[in-house]
């Protein structure tokens, strides 16, 4: 089996339990995060819909994975946890199952995204609201570290959109 090239190639389940393509962002430039309901970072979902708000008509889209590998900071179902996102910060960016992100369980996605841009403890995830920049052409611009506010991402947000 190939290793997939970039971001469109891999399917990702949602909170209804249905595969989607990630083929249907081709073109556009994606903010891939890992999100918790119950951790001191989870007020970025307002940055995150924010910038998903300023820029989504030129491009861009947010895709939030919720994640209970970090302090049993995500403990509902999917469906709570997608709930939550909209019910408390009005998130209307595509939400997702949840998912592993780091160890031998890690959905492919996150194996191949840590696998193109290490962070501080190389590879592995740090923590809730780890942040990838993906490009048009699915391939990662850069990682943002989990205290990265979403506000200081838009340089180079819009430099991606740009190309």
């Amino acid at each position: 089996m190939t290793t997939p090239g970039s971001l469109h190639e891999f399917t990702a389940p949602t909170p209804t339990g249905e595969d989607r393509p990630l083929s249907e962002y081709a073109g556009q430039v994606a903010v891939v995060v890992n999100t918790a309901s119950r951790c001191g970072l989870t007020p970025q979902f307002t940055g995150l819909q924010e910038l998903y708000e300023q820029y989504r008509d030129q491009g861009l889209v947010v895709l939030g994975f919720p994640c209970n590998q970090f302090a049993n900071q995500e403990p509902g179902t999917d469906t709570e946890a997608s709930q939550f996102c909209q019910l408390n910060y009005g998130v209307d960016f595509p939400m997702f199952a949840k998912v592993d992100v780091n160890g031998s369980d890690a959905h492919p996605l996150w194996q191949w995204l840590r696998g193109q841009r290490s962070g501080m403890l190389g590879d592995a995830i740090k923590w809730n609201f780890t942040k990838f920049l993906v490009g048009r052409d699915g391939q990662v611009i850069e990682r943002f570290a989990p205290t990265t506010s979403p506000a200081t991402m838009r340089e180079a947000v819009e430099t991606a959109l740009q190309q």
